[in-house]
C-alpha cells in the first residue's frame, strides 16, 4: 500500500510542445511592391513559408525584378534559396545568386549576398565575380546598390583596368 501511495504523490506533467516551424505555406507566388502607384520590385518563388516572427523562407529559389521610377526595369536577381528577417528588414540569397544590371549588361555572381528594401543596397562577405562588357573582375566582399549602378569590391583580384 506504501508503494502505491507514494506513487500518487509523483505527479506527472507534460510541457507542452512550442511549435517552431512554418504557420502557413504558399506555392506558385508573384508579388509586386509599389511606391506611388508604380512597381517598384516583382518577386516570384515556386514556394514561400512564413513565420510566427514574420520570417519568411524562399527553400526552392526567388526570382526578382527592380524597376525605376518610370517602371522600367533596371536589374533582376536570383538565387537557389532565400530568407527574409522581418525585424532587420533584410533578405538573404544563397547558393548561384546572380544580380543583372540590364542597362550596363553587367552580371554579379556570389553564392550569399543580402539586399535590404530600404535603403536599396547589396552587400555580401563572400568572393564574387563581377562580369563587365570587357572584362572580368574577381574579389571577396561587395558592398552596391541594388542595379549594380555603383558598388565596390572590398579586395579585388586578378588583372582589370582602372580610370584616372
Amino acid at each position: 500500500m506504501t508503494c502505491f501511495l507514494s506513487g500518487c504523490d509523483q505527479l506527472e506533467t507534460t510541457k507542452p510542445v512550442i511549435y517552431e516551424g512554418p504557420l502557413s505555406e504558399a506555392e506558385e507566388v508573384t508579388m509586386f511592391y509599389t511606391e506611388k502607384e508604380v512597381v517598384k520590385v516583382m518577386m516570384k518563388a515556386k514556394k514561400i513559408f512564413e513565420f510566427q516572427n514574420g520570417d519568411q523562407e524562399f527553400p526552392e529559389g526567388i526570382y526578382i525584378e527592380f524597376y525605376d521610377e518610370f517602371g522600367k526595369k533596371t536589374s533582376t536577381l536570383k538565387a537557389n534559396s532565400a530568407y527574409f528577417f522581418k525585424d532587420e528588414n533584410k533578405w538573404r540569397g544563397r547558393g548561384a545568386v546572380e544580380v543583372i544590371n540590364i542597362e550596363k549588361q553587367e552580371q554579379l555572381n556570389t553564392e550569399e549576398l543580402f539586399w535590404k528594401r530600404d535603403t536599396k543596397k547589396i552587400s555580401t562577405d563572400k568572393f564574387v565575380t563581377i562580369k563587365l562588357q570587357n572584362e572580368v573582375i574577381y574579389g571577396t566582399g561587395l558592398e552596391a546598390d541594388q542595379d549594380l549602378s555603383n558598388y565596390q569590391i572590398k579586395n579585388p583580384e586578378g588583372e582589370f583596368e582602372v580610370e584616372d
